[in-house]
């Protein structure tokens, strides 16, 4: 078995999960496909396909496919890495952050709550994609963001997901916002909602355009302090649990 078989598992049951949850399945595949430096030709002999057939699911000419064709292509993609000698998979099994370093809590809900749930319970005034709402956040992570972007690595990113993207990411010690918003462009994974907190006279406006631009709600809470932040969020998850 390989060594890097748990986060091979790990991530790819994310990436899966992101596809099917995506509006736009197609694109989302292209991207990892990308991201592992595979191309079409490559992963159409892997699943002894047509690269027509590749090219048409991730345009969109394709009825959007299944679970199991989206597990055996997202498969593929890390076989076709690990047989390259596993460069993705290594990086990702390098990493070796203790989150309590940077994580000042994360959990997951036992019950979602929603976007509008989540912002009462930290106080937060939405600047952005208040049409969303209504979208199920199924964890919370709170992060550190002075030590986040002092400490991890574009690939040690991804652990502040837990078990699900579909969560809150709440950036404390923030006083404009530019780099969580930043951090979260070009995290492969996306939120289904941002929050920032701290000593915040303004929000950078391209935080605000960062945002927008990915189609994640952005939000700064007024609580008073950290410690009534994260008690706040201890309350909604024993509601939740």
């Amino acid at each position: 078995m390989s060594a890097y078989s748990p986060v091979r598992d790990t991530l790819a049951k994310r990436i899966a999960g992101e596809i099917v949850l995506s509006s736009n399945p197609g694109q989302t595949m292209r991207k990892w496909r990308g991201l592992l430096n595979v191309n079409q030709m490559e992963l159409a002999d892997e699943l002894d396909l047509s690269p027509s057939v590749i090219s048409d699911y991730e345009t969109g000419r394709r009825q959007s496919p299944g679970s199991g064709f989206i597990k055996r292509y997202v498969e593929a993609l890390f076989d076709l890495d690990q047989r390259r000698g596993g460069d993705y998979i290594r990086q990702m099994a390098r990493i070796t952050i203790d989150p309590s370093d940077v994580f000042t809590d994360i959990r997951e809900f036992t019950q979602p709550v929603t976007v509008e749930q989540f912002c009462r319970a930290v106080d937060a005034e939405v600047l952005t994609g208040k049409e969303k709402l209504e979208n199920q956040v199924l964890g919370y992570t709170i992060i550190d963001s002075v030590k986040a972007i002092t400490t991890l690595s574009g690939l040690d990113f991804y652990r502040i997901f837990g078990a699900t993207s579909e969560r809150a990411l709440v950036f404390t010690q923030v006083t404009q916002g530019r780099s969580p918003m930043i951090a979260v462009k070009i995290s492969p994974f996306k939120p289904r909602v941002v929050i920032l907190h701290g000593k915040i006279k303004k929000i950078d406006p391209l935080a605000v355009s960062l945002a927008e631009h990915e189609g994640i709600p952005l939000g700064y809470s007024r609580l008073p302090s950290e410690e009534e932040l994260v008690d706040a969020l201890i309350d909604l998850y024993k509601q939740k649990s």
